[in-house]
């Protein structure tokens, strides 16, 4: 019994060497195939000091959209003294040092220093109940909309704040006959040719003269008009199907995907080589297409992620093959950088707090000619910043955690 015992233990411990011996061998082979992929994206550095502090005692309200022009002059737009918080407000009395809302369009030089600043309402349009989003186009013209309830217009501005034109009338998704008193109801209309359902962003192909319109927080669509006259030409939701408008309830990341798009719709971006990609927020989700609507493929970011949903805004690194994308990532208070080509998620940056180099709801991204990022946080964020691009190196993390600039010691 003794020796049967002895050999059933001696059997045993062989066995389990054997296992490790295994396990160890699979993890080495592992680890060399991740050196021998050698993965690269770009890196990045936060600048603290960047802006720099507003003039005339401003400050940012919520501060929901960022574009870099051909001058690498920084623009944002924000709500100003409407999305204080109660004792922000409190502040913005005008009648003593301190605060003021800022105005709702600040430009920025490579500086940090405020170079134009406008917004608001005036004669000859209907300003957004709530501005959202900014382009600048290859015009030097300055788009927005706005999603408010009854935002169903956007709006196209000089880079001086005169009024270029309207597309779309405010409250053109009201239902009428609502009794005196009683609060407006609202019917998305993601078919409508003429007006449009909450638009989070506009951005402008200079080849075609063509504007995308990423509609929105209320509708379901990418719309695609003639950008000197506002004369629509096409539209489309999810995989390239016709809209339905149908309300598809909470997002379960257990679900198959959905054919159609969540509110809100958030970004529509188009690729030097002409894909459109699209920012299906809610559902996790990034779609590609082609400029007439036709699915290519998509990705998911953090898919188990819900409230307001993992993929909020897009930008393209600036080498030639435009080869990473970055990714705003709002709830996980994140920078995603993906290889283009493939969607691949290489890394991740940024982190959950109000230091420099931290987020609280990164809304909108930007890149600059030099490659650098540009972020804006809406919520209790307000606020812009800037990380520096330190060229293109081996990942070693996936995700980077807060990019503090290195000791120069």
């Amino acid at each position: 019994m003794k020796r049967k015992r002895n050999v059933l233990v001696g059997s045993t411990f062989l066995v389990l060497l054997v296992a490790l011996g295994v396990g160890q061998a699979m993890m080495g082979r592992a680890a060399a195939q991740a050196q021998q992929r050698n993965i690269q994206a770009p890196r990045f550095e936060v600048d603290p000091l960047w802006p720099k502090p507003l003039p005339n005692h401003w400050i940012l309200g919520n501060n929901i959209g960022v574009w870099a022009d051909e001058q690498d002059v920084i623009w944002t737009i924000n709500r100003s003294g409407d999305s204080l918080a109660p004792q922000e407000k409190a502040l913005d009395l005008k009648n003593g040092e301190c605060c003021a809302g800022a105005p709702p369009i600040l430009a920025y030089d490579a500086a940090g220093n405020v170079v134009r600043h406008w917004g608001g309402e005036g004669q000859g349009y209907d300003w957004p109940d709530s501005n959202h989003g900014i382009f600048v186009d290859h015009t030097g013209s300055v788009w927005i909309g706005g999603n408010g309830p009854g935002d169903s217009h956007i709006l196209k501005f000089t880079k001086d704040g005169k009024f270029l034109l309207q597309i779309g009338k405010p409250n053109a998704r009201q239902v009428p006959g609502a009794a005196a008193g009683a609060k407006p109801t609202f019917r998305r209309g993601s078919n409508d040719q003429m007006n449009f359902g909450r638009v989070a962003k506009i951005t402008v192909d200079p080849k075609a003269n063509e504007a995308y319109i990423a509609d929105g927080y209320f509708n379901t669509r990418v719309a695609v008009l003639d950008a000197s006259t506002g004369t629509m030409k096409r539209y489309w939701g999810a995989y390239g199907n016709k809209p339905d408008d149908v309300d598809l309830g909470p997002y379960d990341p257990n679900a198959p995907p959905a054919k159609q798009f969540r509110n809100p719709v958030h970004c529509a971006d188009l690729s030097k080589d002409g894909f459109l990609y699209v920012c299906d927020r809610v559902n996790d989700r990034l779609q590609v297409f082609r400029p007439d609507g036709t699915f290519v493929k998509e990705t998911f970011l953090m898919k188990n992620t819900k409230a307001a949903g993992s993929v909020w805004d897009v930008a393209f690194s600036r080498d030639p093959q435009q080869r990473y994308i970055y990714i705003a990532d709002g709830i996980n208070n994140r920078v995603h950088i993906l290889q283009r080509d493939t969607l691949e998620l290489l890394t991740s940056f940024g982190d959950g707090g109000r230091q420099p180099g931290q987020f609280y709801g990164v809304h909108s991204i930007a890149t600059d000619s030099k490659g650098n990022i540009y972020t804006t946080e809406t919520w209790e964020g307000k606020r812009l910043q800037k990380f520096v691009f330190k060229g293109v190196g081996r990942v070693t993390s996936p995700n980077q955690g807060v990019l503090w600039p290195r000791s120069t010691n």
